[in-house]
């Protein structure tokens, strides 16, 4: 996927915007991003997760799901447990700073913004 931050109308292919959509939306959520940045520091069991977090466990099984469907996290085995980990962590990493960056440029803008009508 590539987008460019030229123009608006830059020809953007239809599948490249629902791409970073669906990208964006693995970080659409407070908790996911929680575990996300949470996860930056290192790898985490759910239970890890859910003690630091004070979220119950599916709460958290189902964030991870949908964090690992955007190809944002990873899992290993370890024993009867699984270890979640951080994929892409310096690009992750690097959005959010960015995403800092723009939230301080604007803002209560942002969280004053109304979703738009498509959104549920």
């Amino acid at each position: 996927m590539t987008m460019k931050a030229a123009s608006v109308d830059d020809g953007a292919e239809p599948a490249a915007l629902d791409a970073a959509a669906c990208l964006f939306h693995g970080f659409s959520d407070p908790s996911r991003l929680a575990i996300v940045r949470h996860l930056a520091l290192g790898e985490h069991r759910v239970v890890d997760l859910t003690e630091h977090l004070g979220l119950a466990q599916s709460t958290v099984s189902q964030h991870l799901a949908c964090l690992k469907d955007c190809g944002l996290v990873t899992s290993r085995p370890q024993g009867r447990a699984s270890m979640w980990s951080l994929d892409h962590s310096e690009a992750v990493l690097d959005l959010l700073a960015a995403a800092e960056r723009l939230l301080a440029a604007t803002g209560d803008a942002v969280t004053l913004c109304p979703p738009s009508a498509s959104t549920p």
